[in-house]
C-alpha cells in the first residue's frame, strides 16, 4: 500500500515570539534536545577514567599503585583534586562540543566531519586538562592515566555516535523517523532544494510538495515544480496536516509580513520552519546558518523534541517486549496449538494498520475469527454498535469459540510484542487503525497518528466499552499532548487490571 499518510511533532505552545528573540528560543530548545548526549559524554568520561585507572594499577609498577592508593585514597590528599580534574575535563568537553554544534541534529552534520570534531573536541579537553595536571604539580595523579582517559574518551565518543548514526541510517532507509518537508515557493530554488534533498537520502527528509506563493510576491512557477504543488499560502497549514509535515522550507523571497504571518502560524501548529537566506534582513537576527547537505538555511522556529524521554521509551519498550516474549513463550506456544486445532485457517492474522506518520506496517494478532471474515463484513454492517468509522459488534459470528476467551482477556494481542521489537509500535499508546478508517479521518483526527500505536493506551483503559468515536480519538489526542514515561506506566499498571477483568470483546 505504501504510505499513505506522514507525521508532525506535537504542538507547542501558541504563545508568538518577536523576530529578535527567534534566535534565542532556538537555541533554548536545542539546548534541552541535547542534555541526554551531554549526560552520555560524561558517563563516557567516567567509566574511561575508571578503565584507565584499572588498567593502569593492575599493569603498572606495584610501587607506584601503591603510591596512589596511599596518597589519594587513603590520606585524601589527591581525592579532591582528582574529582575536580574530572568534572573539569567533562565541563570542557561539553563546552567544547557545544561550540563546535556537536549537540545539533545528526543531519547538520557528516560522518567524518562529526568524527574530526569529536576527536577535536578531546583534544582540546584532554590538553587543557594535561596542562592543569602540570601547573598544579598533582603528582600522586597518573600521567598515563591520564592520557589513557584521553584516549578512551576519544575512542568511545566516536565509536557511540558512528554506531548511532549508522543506526539512524539504516531506519531513514526503511522510512523511519525520516522528517517531512513541504518547500514554499516554486522558483529554481525550490528545484535545487528539493532535488538536494532527494539525492542525498541520508539527511533523513522526505518532500512532500511545493507550496505554491504566488500572489505572496515570490518569483514566478518554474513549470518542473507544477505537477507536484500541493497548496497555496492560504491552505498551506492544511496540507502540512494532511502530509504529516516537520518542517516547511522557504525557498524565495516574500514580503516580511507574509513570512511573519506564517512563522506565527508555524508555532502555533508545531511545524518547523526555516528559510534559505535572501531577503529576510532583520527577521532572523542573530540566527545561526545551520547547512542542510550543501545548502544554507535559517531556522526560524525549532519545536522541543523530548529527546531523552523517547529513548527512555523506546528503551521500556524493548525491555518489556523482551521479557514478555520469553516469559509467556510456553503460553505463546499453547495458544498457537489451540487456535489451529479449534478451526480452518492460520495461526496469526496479520493486519495492515496505519503507524506513526502514516507508515503501514502489519500487525501481528492471533487470528480469532473465521478465515473469510473480511468477506463477510459487508453483511453485518447493519449489526454494527460503534459510531463513526469504527466497527464492533459484541456477538460478532465471525469469531470462533477460542477466539471469544482470547478476546476476553487480550490474549489475541501478544504477538504484538513482536511489533514492538521491531519498532512498528510501542506498548502504550493510540490503537492503530486501519486504512478505511484513516481515510475518513478529519484533520483533526490525524493527530492521534503523530506518535507510534500501542499495544495498550488510554482509551483501552478508560472507555473500552464506549462506542462514541468522538471520545475514543479525544482520549488518543489527550494522550498524544499530555505524554510522559510517567503516564505510560500510570497506564500500564491499570491495564493489568482490564485484563484480569476479562472486559475485551
Amino acid at each position: 500500500m505504501g504510505e499513505i499518510w506522514q507525521g508532525v511533532h506535537g504542538p507547542l505552545s501558541p504563545t508568538l515570539a518577536s523576530p529578535e528573540g527567534i534566535a534565542d528560543r532556538s537555541r533554548r530548545r536545542q539546548s534541552r534536545g541535547g542534555r541526554f548526549w551531554i549526560l552520555l559524554d560524561v558517563l563516557t568520561v567516567v567509566v574511561s577514567a575508571a578503565l584507565a585507572a584499572i588498567y593502569k594499577f593492575h599493569k603498572g609498577p606495584v610501587v607506584e599503585a601503591r603510591g596512589f592508593w596511599h596518597g589519594t585514597l587513603i590520606h585524601g590528599r589527591s581525592m579532591g583534586v582528582l574529582l575536580a580534574l574530572l568534572f573539569g575535563f567533562s565541563a570542557v568537553l561539553i563546552v567544547t562540543s557545544r561550540r563546535l554544534h556537536l549537540y545539533t541534529p545528526i543531519r547538520l552534520n557528516s560522518i567524518l566531519h562529526e568524527q574530526r570534531l569529536s576527536a577535536q573536541a578531546c583534544l582540546y579537553s584532554g590538553l587543557l586538562l594535561a596542562g592543569t595536571l602540570y601547573l598544579i604539580h598533582a603528582e600522586d595523579i597518573s600521567r598515563s592515566v591520564v592520557l589513557m582517559t584521553v584516549a578512551l574518551v576519544t575512542v568511545g565518543l566516536s565509536v557511540r555516535r558512528l554506531v548511532y548514526r549508522l543506526s539512524i541510517y539504516r531506519r531513514f532507509e526503511r522510512g523511519v523517523g525520516t522528517r517531512n518537508v513541504l518547500i514554499a515557493g516554486t522558483g529554481p530554488e525550490a528545484q535545487a532544494l528539493r532535488n538536494h534533498l532527494d539525492s542525498i537520502r541520508h539527511l533523513g527528509y522526505s518532500f512532500k510538495g511545493f507550496i505554491d506563493l504566488s500572489g505572496a510576491g515570490s518569483g514566478p512557477r518554474l513549470a518542473a515544480c507544477s505537477a507536484d504543488v500541493v497548496g497555496t499560502l492560504a491552505t498551506m497549514f492544511q496540507s502540512a496536516r494532511k502530509e504529516f509535515v516537520d518542517e516547511i522550507f522557504f525557498t524565495t523571497p516574500c514580503e516580511r509580513g507574509v513570512v511573519q504571518d506564517v512563522l506565527q502560524q508555524a508555532r502555533a501548529h508545531g511545524v518547523d520552519l526555516r528559510v534559505v537566506p535572501d531577503m529576510y534582513d532583520g527577521l532572523a537576527w542573530n540566527s545561526p546558518i545551520e547547512y542542510i547537505g550543501q545548502f544554507p538555511t535559517i531556522p526560524l522556529h525549532r519545536g522541543h523534541v523530548p529527546e531523552m524521554g523517547l529513548v527512555l521509551k523506546r528503551g521500556m519498550d524493548l525491555l518489556l517486549a523482551g521479557l514478555a516474549l520469553v516469559s509467556l513463550a510456553p503460553l505463546l506456544l499453547l495458544i498457537a496449538l489451540a487456535v489451529k486445532l479449534d478451526s480452518a485457517g492460520p495461526i496469526l492474522y496479520l493486519s495492515e494498520r496505519i503507524g506513526k506518520k502514516g507508515r503501514v506496517f502489519r500487525c501481528i494478532k492471533f487470528r480469532t475469527m473465521v478465515s473469510d471474515a473480511e468477506k463477510r463484513k459487508a453483511e453485518l454492517a447493519h449489526m454494527n454498535e460503534r459510531d463513526g468509522v469504527l466497527f464492533k459488534i459484541s456477538n460478532d459470528p465471525r469469531i470462533t469459540r477460542l477466539g471469544r476467551l482470547l478476546r476476553k482477556y487480550s490474549l489475541d494481542e501478544l504477538p504484538q510484542f513482536i511489533n514492538v521489537l521491531r519498532g512498528d509500535m510501542s506498548i502504550v499508546g493510540p490503537r492503530p487503525p486501519l486504512a478505511s478508517e484513516v481515510r475518513e479521518y478529519k484533520l483533526s483526527h490525524l493527530r492521534r497518528l503523530d506518535v507510534m500505536p500501542g499495544i495498550t493506551g488510554l482509551w483501552q483503559v478508560q472507555a473500552r466499552q464506549d462506542p462514541s468515536f468522538d471520545n475514543y480519538i479525544s482520549l488518543d489526542v489527550t494522550y498524544v499532548d499530555n505524554w510522559s514515561i510517567w503516564l505510560d506506566l500510570q497506564i500500564l499498571a491499570r491495564t493489568i487490571g482490564v485484563v484480569i477483568a476479562g472486559t475485551g470483546t
